[in-house]
C-alpha cells in the first residue's frame, strides 16, 4: 500500500500555541504571536505544503473561519499541482448548486478538487446557518445530496425526488473530469450508512489502531453490501523531531502554555456536540494526567481544541512506524498539521518522509 499524506490549512489564523497566543505578560521572552489567516500568509503554508510534497490541504469549514470555496479559489493560481480537499457542510446549498461550483473549481484548477462532506455535529452552530434539522434528518438529507451531486457530474441530466431534494435535469457543465474525490467522516450510526453508500474516503479522528481498525472494518463491510469499496484516511496532529525527547518537550509546552480555564471552558463547550467522533476525541483527553493514550499518540490539542484532538508525537523514526502501524489496519490517507503550519510541514516533511520512502510507502504526489 501506498499512502497518501495531506496537510492542513489554518484559516482561522496559526501560531505557536494551541489556541490563540499567550497573554504579553506570559509571553515575555517566549516567541508566541498570533498568525493571522491573511492571503499572504495562506499562500506561504500552500506553497510550503506543495514543495514539500504533500498531496493536498484540508481547509475546514464553520461559523469561526472563512468559507473554504472563496479562500481556496484564491490560492489556484498561487499553486500548480497542490490538491484542495474543501470542506463544506450539505444543506446549506442546493446540490445542484455545489456540483456546478465543483465543476468549475476542478475546470479553473486543473483537476485540483477533493470535496470533504461535513455534516455538522452542533445543532447550535447548524441554527446560525437556519438549519434547525435534527441530527438523524442531517445524515439522511446528506445522502439525498450526494446522489445529486453525482447525478449531475454524470453528464446525463438527472431528475431526482425525496424528502429533502426534488430537481429535475440537474447537471454540471462543463462536466468535471475527473469528477472530485469525496472525502467524509462520522461515527454515529447514520454517518457510517452515508459513507458506506456515497463517498470514496471515509476519514475519521485519531485513535489508538486498534479502534480505527475496528471503525474501517465495520465501513468496509457496510459498503460491500452496497457492492462498493472505499479508502480510509485519518486527521491528526504531528510533532516529529529528531529524538523522542525533543518531541515529548514540545508537546509538553504546549500543553504547559494552556491555562486550566481554558481547558475547563473548552471541554463544556465540545461536551454539548452532537457529534459521537468528538465524543470519542474528548474522553481521549479525560485523564489530564495520562495524555499518552497509546505509543505515541498523544490526546493534548483535544483538551481545548474541536475535531481533531490527537497528534503523533516522537523521533522521527518513532512517528514512521506509527504510520505503518496505521497503515496496517486500511489507512491510506493522513491529513495532518502542526502548530506553527510552516514550520511542522518542514519538520515532518525533513524527518519522516525520507524513513518512509525508504520503506517504500509514499505515493508520489
Amino acid at each position: 500500500m501506498t499512502l497518501h499524506f495531506h496537510w492542513y490549512l489554518p484559516t482561522n489564523g496559526d501560531g505557536r500555541e494551541v489556541i490563540g497566543a499567550l497573554e504579553p505578560r506570559e509571553a515575555s521572552g517566549r516567541a508566541s504571536e498570533f498568525r493571522p489567516a491573511s492571503l499572504d500568509y495562506l499562500t506561504l503554508v500552500a506553497k510550503t505544503a506543495e514543495q514539500l510534497g504533500f498531496e493536498a490541504v484540508l481547509t475546514p469549514t464553520g461559523s469561526w473561519c472563512p468559507d473554504a470555496w472563496i479562500t481556496t479559489a484564491a490560492l489556484i493560481r498561487e499553486t500548480r499541482s497542490l490538491k484542495f480537499l474543501v470542506a463544506f457542510r450539505p444543506g446549506l446549498i442546493t446540490p445542484t448548486l455545489a456540483a456546478q461550483q465543483a465543476a468549475a473549481f476542478q475546470q479553473l484548477s486543473g483537476g485540483r478538487l477533493l470535496l470533504n462532506i461535513v455534516t455538522g455535529g452542533d445543532a447550535e452552530e447548524q441554527r446560525r446557518f437556519g438549519d434547525f434539522h435534527s441530527k438523524e434528518e442531517r445524515y439522511e438529507r446528506t445522502g439525498e445530496f450526494l446522489d445529486i451531486v453525482r447525478g449531475a457530474w454524470s453528464g446525463t441530466p438527472y431528475d431526482f425526488s425525496g424528502k429533502y431534494y426534488t430537481v429535475e435535469g440537474a447537471a454540471a457543465f462543463p462536466t468535471p473530469s475527473p469528477a472530485p474525490g469525496i472525502f467524509f467522516g462520522g461515527a454515529s450510526e447514520p454517518a457510517l450508512d452515508v459513507a458506506a453508500k456515497h463517498v470514496d474516503t471515509y476519514l475519521t479522528w485519531t485513535e489508538p489502531p486498534a479502534k480505527v481498525g475496528a471503525l474501517i472494518d465495520d465501513v468496509r463491510r457496510r459498503a460491500a453490501a452496497h457492492g462498493r469499496t472505499l479508502s480510509f484516511g485519518i486527521r491528526a496532529h504531528v510533532i516529529a523531531r529528531d529524538t523522542s525527547e525533543e518531541a515529548w518537550a514540545e508537546a509538553d509546552k504546549l500543553v504547559g502554555r494552556i491555562s486550566p480555564a481554558q481547558i475547563e471552558l473548552a471541554r463544556t463547550r465540545l461536551a454539548q456536540s452532537e457529534s459521537e467522533g468528538q465524543r470519542r476525541q474528548l474522553g481521549l483527553s479525560a485523564d489530564l494526567r495520562n495524555l499518552e493514550v497509546y505509543p505515541g499518540l498523544w490526546a493534548g490539542f483535544g483538551l481545548v481544541r474541536g475535531g481533531a484532538g490527537t497528534a503523533l508525537v516522537g523521533s522521527h523514526e518513532e512517528v514512521a512506524s506509527l504510520i505503518q502501524e496505521y497503515a496496517a489496519v486500511g489507512v491510506e490517507h493522513f491529513v495532518l498539521s502542526g502548530q506553527p503550519h510552516i514550520e511542522e510541514a518542514y519538520w515532518f516533511a525533513e524527518g519522516v518522509r525520507p524513513i518512509l520512502s525508504r520503506r517504500g510507502l509514499l505515493h508520489a504526489a
